[in-house]
């Protein structure tokens, strides 16, 4: 199904839908000290939440976006929409750290309703038009991950944080309300049980070194991504910053760069560029953890340092997803299953490291160099599959 006029207005609602929902699981990153001080807990435990709700996330991916190839998706949208609302208001109520822990979780697994859209609008395009449409999906996404930074420190100073999930729940139910009313609905794709479903998502791993791959650079990337910003809300809460929560959160939109590498990561993987951008990316992203490195001290070195982290991580991303979709059509669901779980259980990890281990004992510089580390590790990979692939021995 091609792209018609009525058609760019559907991908455009389901842009919007997927940075409404992604924003929940990002939205106490820039109040993490805010948290600290009001439910009077050490920064590592406040670490801990944020951790909590990406490994909710990675949960989510592995056990609910399979059931985009088994159920009537627009269905299905309607159902974990209707809970993450409930989730997020059971964040904004929260009377201490172990409810707010709990609906944290729960936010996290509904929230992969944008992982059941990527899918979506990849089966909505025609085949050589798959990387620029989920490319602006993919934006919308980016967008709603820097603005949700935004408006939660923002809101956070004027209502209390409290409010930015009260804010959360409304703007849910609000894409919820629009999305099942009118998107397409698509039939499933296949018939086969729960259980031999996700079994068949094993089975896409063994079967497509191409997807194994990707899914490792996925990872690599987006530890990467949270090593800077599960930390990045200490540091500027405290000396020689000390900015305000609404600070923070407007920090977040020199990352708008991401958004513009998005649709041009997407337009190169049509083109068949995807191999050479995602070694440029993991190049960019090393150096923007270098520049970061002086940024405990020098907020220019930290600016620019994370408009480069954003260029090249969703580089890396998209170039990955303009691959993975055209491996298996009937599969998008489960594959955007393997690769997002592992994709968001390294997440959690760089998170956890940075939050809760590396930046209480290390300080920033400590974040930084674990971020390149992984930036690091990933080019090495690249270049080592580079010259295999010359060879015959690897695919790519």
């Amino acid at each position: 199904m091609s792209t018609t006029a009525t058609d760019r207005r559907v991908i455009t609602l389901l842009a919007i839908t997927t940075g409404v929902v992604i924003a929940n699981v990002y939205y106490a990153q820039p109040l993490a000290d805010a948290l600290a001080q009001a439910m009077r807990v050490p920064t590592g435990s406040v670490g801990v939440v944020l951790t909590l709700i990406q490994l909710g996330y990675a949960v989510g991916l592995a056990t609910l976006v399979p059931l985009g190839d088994l159920v009537e998706r627009r269905r299905l949208l309607a159902i974990l929409l209707t809970i993450c609302v409930l989730g997020l208001a059971g964040m904004a109520l929260a009377p201490g750290l172990a409810v707010l822990e709990a609906a944290a979780v729960l936010v996290g697994a509904t929230s992969v309703v944008a992982q059941i859209i990527v899918p979506f609008a990849a089966h909505l395009a025609a085949p050589h038009e798959q990387g620029r449409v989920v490319s602006t999906v993919m934006s919308g996404l980016l967008l709603g991950i820097l603005a949700s930074r935004t408006v939660a420190g923002l809101l956070a100073e004027l209502a209390g944080w409290r409010a930015v999930f009260a804010l959360g729940a409304a703007a849910t139910a609000l894409v919820g309300f629009l999305a099942c009313r009118r998107l397409p609905r698509i039939e499933p794709s296949t018939t086969l049980s729960y259980p031999r479903l996700l079994a068949s998502v094993l089975e896409l791993v063994r079967t497509e070194p191409v997807l194994r791959l990707r899914m490792l650079f996925g990872a690599l990337a987006f530890a990467a991504f949270s090593t800077f910003w599960a930390s990045m809300g200490f540091l500027l809460a405290r000396p020689p910053y000390s900015w305000s929560e609404a600070a923070i959160g407007a920090f977040a939109l020199v990352g708008i760069a991401g958004a513009v590498m998005a649709r041009v990561a997407g337009s190169l993987a049509d083109r068949g560029h995807a191999w050479r951008t995602t070694g440029a990316a993991f190049l960019i992203i090393a150096v923007s953890f270098l520049l970061m490195g002086s940024g405990g001290h020098n907020v220019l070195a930290l600016v620019l340092g994370v408009v480069l982290l954003d260029l090249g991580c969703q580089g890396a991303h998209i170039s990955n997803q303009g691959v993975i979709y055209r491996l298996r059509p009937g599969a998008h669901s489960r594959i955007t299953t393997a690769y997002m779980t592992v994709y968001f259980i390294a997440g959690a990890l760089g998170s956890g490291l940075s939050s809760v281990l590396v930046y209480p004992r290390f300080g920033w510089t400590g974040v930084c160099a674990l971020g390149g580390a992984f930036a690091v590790f990933a080019l090495i990979v690249w270049g080592a599959a580079t010259i295999m692939s010359g060879t015959k021995r690897i695919p790519r």
